[in-house]
């Protein structure tokens, strides 16, 4: 069975990380469904009922957005919310549809990894932001299998600014594109 990737980045086409890892994904559709929320929801309506049913068509699940505000982009929450509903993704009547499938995330932080750091500039570790992620899925009995990131760099004039990072040279971003791929494919 395939993996389906929601990717949610509210101007993939300005990404330089996030855009990469997608067009790699879609060089096998084979392996990887790739759906890009900001494409099909630009109203933000989610069709919770096809969002389910897709999920259920496929054997693994990855998150893939930009870490926004040391959150996620505010569509996917909405998506997680609609989506992950009672009944479906957890409680006693019939809310099993996420145990024991593979989940995992894959992010862009626009801060350098050492600033992630219990000593760094904010204080917490990449791992301990994402944790209710982490939690999310954990509640709803799905087999979480952690993080891949792309640490970049801010700008000095756009340090404040989620998601503004230096562009990394082709090669940087080549091997981060097949590093992604060989994640999703040991999940």
């Amino acid at each position: 069975m395939k993996t389906l990737v929601i990717v949610t980045h509210p101007s993939i086409e300005t990404s330089v990380i996030n855009k990469r890892w997608v067009e790699e994904l879609k060089k096998y559709p084979e392996k990887y469904t790739v759906h890009e929320l900001h494409k099909v929801y630009p109203d933000g309506n989610i069709d919770v009922q096809k969002e389910q049913q897709l999920i259920e068509s496929h054997e693994n699940l990855v998150l893939q957005f930009p870490v926004y505000w040391f959150n996620c982009p505010p569509l996917l929450k909405k998506w997680l919310d609609d989506v992950f509903a009672y009944g479906w993704a957890y409680g006693s009547k019939g809310g099993d549809k996420l145990k024991n499938r593979k989940a995992a995330l894959a992010v862009s932080a626009g801060i350098r990894e050492e600033d992630y750091h219990e000593e760094g500039r904010y204080r917490y570790t990449l791992e301990q932001i994402l944790t209710p992620f982490e939690l999310t899925f954990r509640y709803c009995y799905a087999d979480y299998r952690s993080f891949f990131a792309y640490y970049g760099t801010e700008t000095e004039s756009g340090e404040n600014e989620p998601g503004n990072e230096l562009e990394p040279t082709g090669s940087l971003l080549d091997k981060s594109a097949q590093d992604y791929l060989k994640f999703v494919d040991n999940l």
